[in-house]
Formats: structure tokens, sequence, C-alpha cells
């Protein structure tokens, strides 16, 4: 099963999304592809920081949001993220606060992160990331 960052599940509402994603995220199950409350923040803020808000809010609610679980950072999250950042703090490679939440969802779901954004997410020990923008 999958957790699509930011940078990834944004391809989706591109004017020309990449087609190799398309294809690959077409062979995977909807029951099987997830995002965050977190990465929907983060979208919803692209939205107003662009000169076409309401745009891609209409693009998030009708093409997005209908067709992907979207998980909430919650206790068993929390947990992990306390450890994780706790963890990472100590060997001085600390995560940005959105990505250590949406590392600690992923870990706390057994869940497997894509995104292109693999540098950040290589910090976290344990966690399963793949590439599909590359």
């Amino acid at each position: 099963m999958y957790l699509f960052d930011t940078d990834a599940i944004s391809q989706v509402i591109r004017r020309d999304p990449p087609l190799s994603f398309i294809k690959r995220l077409a062979h995977v199950s909807p029951e099987k592809q997830f995002t965050t409350t977190i990465t929907i923040g983060e979208m919803v803020y692209g939205a107003y920081k662009s000169n076409r808000p309401e745009y891609f809010i209409e693009k998030l609610d009708n093409i997005i949001m209908p067709n992907i679980g979207v998980l909430s950072f919650d206790e068993g999250a929390a947990k992990v993220y306390g450890k994780l950042r706790a963890e990472l703090e100590g060997k001085g490679a600390p995560l940005s606060e959105p990505d250590m939440r949406i590392a600690s969802i992923a870990l706390d779901k057994n869940l497997i992160i894509i995104t292109g954004n693999v540098k950040h997410f290589s910090k976290v020990p344990g966690l399963k990331i793949e590439n599909w923008l590359a």
C-alpha cells in the first residue's frame, strides 16, 4: 500500500502530468492509495499561494479527494513521531515538521511513501520509499 507525498500526488492535477507516473498509478487499486491530512493542507496552501486558487481547489476536491484515502496524524502516528523526532535530532539529521509527520504516518501504517523528495525521507530509518517521478 502506498502513501503519496505532496509532490507526487500533485502530479495528477498538472496540466501535462508525467505519463510514466499516471501509468504506474493506474496499476494500483484505489484501496491501496493513500495520502495524509498534512499533504492536503500543503496542497490547499499551494493553491492559495497561486494565481488560480479556485482552479486548484476544484481539482483537489473533484479529482484527488474522491479517489484516494486520507489518513490523519493519529495517536499511533504521534507515538512514532515522538520517537523518530528524538532519534533524528540526536543524530543531527532533523527533518521538516510536515515530512516528519508524513513519515510517522507511513511507518505507523506500514506504507511505502511515493515521493520525489527521496533525499529528505531517506533520513528516516525503516521507511520504505519509492520515487515514481524519476
